[in-house]
């Protein structure tokens, strides 16, 4: 039997009932929009491609997939420790970012219905796909007597205003790097067996491709939208959302070395690979992509990383909030500085050879 000691603690609002993470810039955000500006939208340029899309939607691929079957009939008690705190931390952040996804995207279906009936269909049958993997990364958390309540995390999180082209921009990415995170993991798994300590990687695969065509969907709709990808204006909101996206994904998962490595995996080496691919998957679309083999570009991340530590340290300690906020001004604003160098850093221009494979 595993030692309780060895088991962390977690602040809970009910037993059984883990309290949510406090917000940071880093973590997941619920969404909302202009509804009025979304249902507005005119789709016809790229409507065959969005029926299509839509069909695949309606024939629910995964329907049967999340299934919780004769893997999750054991004890996971020797998931122990730090690796335990990670792995429980791993699953909220999935759920608490699927939930938000099924959040909007179902918001958006019942205010877009009787304006942009196709807009809305599209957006109904990918928050099904969203609810279904919340549900399930939920359902994870039981396995570590927990859960959390997504009607609390509902009320109780903070909303952040996103215009609709920053809502297409930011749910595109997020979508295609969620694909290539899962598929990763997957294929990493695949061939290491040994390193697969939790049987909700084996549904990474099917999982993925919900990610791989929602990212197709918003696709399409900003195909549908010229102005969200030509222009001055598309290629510095397309530059600030990848570099913001990928920064981001780098930042929290450096944080969290321990949870890749309990699975075999070299954290650096992944978050490098995961974001080279979805960059190149963002090129089909947008009309530059970041030059992340520049030498600059994981070096000034890096610098974020100890700057962060620092950070958290302030954050941890007793001194005042007033002489805290003092203390991590200059901090905000070395990060600050790191970003924009990387943000004036060249992009590639990829819309000549649109239509190429990357």
């Amino acid at each position: 039997m595993v030692d309780s000691l060895k088991k962390p603690a977690f602040e809970e609002i009910r037993p059984g009932v883990k309290k949510p993470s406090e917000d940071t810039i880093l973590t997941p955000r619920f969404y909302t929009t202009d509804f009025e500006e979304m249902a507005q939208m005119d789709l016809s340029v790229n409507e065959e491609e969005l029926k299509a899309l839509i069909e695949e939607f309606r024939v629910d691929y995964n329907r049967h997939h999340f299934v919780r079957d004769e893997q999750f009939k054991q004890s996971f008690d020797h998931i122990d420790g730090e690796k335990r705190r990670l792995f429980v931390e791993f699953l909220e952040r999935s759920c608490t970012a699927e939930f938000s996804g099924f959040l909007l995207y179902k918001e958006l279906s019942r205010k877009l219905k009787n304006r942009n009936p196709l807009l809305a269909e599209g957006f109904l049958l990918m928050s099904r796909d969203e609810a279904r993997h919340a549900g399930f990364l939920n359902k994870s958390l039981s396995d570590f007597n927990l859960s959390l309540d997504l009607g609390f995390l509902t009320s109780s999180k903070k909303y952040t205003y996103f215009k609709p082209k920053f809502i297409l921009y930011a749910t595109y990415l997020s979508e295609k790097i969620g694909y290539w995170r899962y598929i990763t993991i997957f294929r990493h798994l695949e061939k290491n067996p040994q390193e697969d300590i939790y049987p909700i990687f084996n549904f990474f695969e099917n999982w993925c491709q919900d990610e791989n065509r929602h990212g197709d969907f918003f696709d399409a709709v900003m195909r549908a939208q010229p102005y969200t990808l030509t222009g001055l204006k598309a290629r510095l909101w397309c530059r600030f959302f990848l570099l913001s996206v990928f920064g981001t994904m780098y930042l929290n998962d450096i944080q969290r070395t321990g949870f890749y490595e309990s699975l075999g995996l070299v954290t650096r080496d992944f978050e490098r690979e995961v974001i080279n691919k979805t960059n190149r998957s963002a090129g089909k679309v947008f009309p530059i992509i970041l030059d992340v083999e520049h030498p600059d570009f994981y070096k000034r991340l890096e610098k974020c990383i100890g700057t962060n530590e620092k950070l958290a340290a302030i954050g941890k300690s007793n001194s005042p909030k007033a002489i805290k906020l003092l203390k991590k001004l200059p901090l905000y604003a070395s990060n600050g500085w790191q970003f924009l160098m990387l943000y004036l850093v060249k992009p590639i221009d990829v819309q000549p050879i649109h239509g190429e494979v990357l």
